[in-house]
């Protein structure tokens, strides 16, 4: 999976888990800068993840979206441009 995020997260750290399983098996891969022909971007890059649901963590406790793994598909996520909001 690769989740696409802006400048402002390089080397910060991104955690995923298993919706089904949140508190169990996080794995998080570093935003990096990525230079392409037609430019540069950031992301991070989770590789090997099982099919299923992954969720992305905004922070320890705070899921930023969900994202539908597919064995042998790349799986895409774009970073929330703003915080989730909190409880009411």
């Amino acid at each position: 999976m690769i989740v696409h995020t802006g400048r402002h997260r390089l080397g910060r750290e991104i955690e995923t888990s298993r919706r089904d399983r949140p508190d169990e098996s996080r794995t998080h891969a570093a935003v990096r800068e990525r230079r392409v022909r037609d430019g540069t971007f950031h992301s991070a890059v989770h590789p090997d993840l099982p099919a299923g649901v992954c969720t992305v963590w905004w922070d320890d406790d705070t899921p930023a979206g969900t994202v539908p793994i597919l064995g042998g598909v790349v799986a895409e996520f774009v970073w929330p441009v703003s915080e989730p909001a909190g409880p009411p």
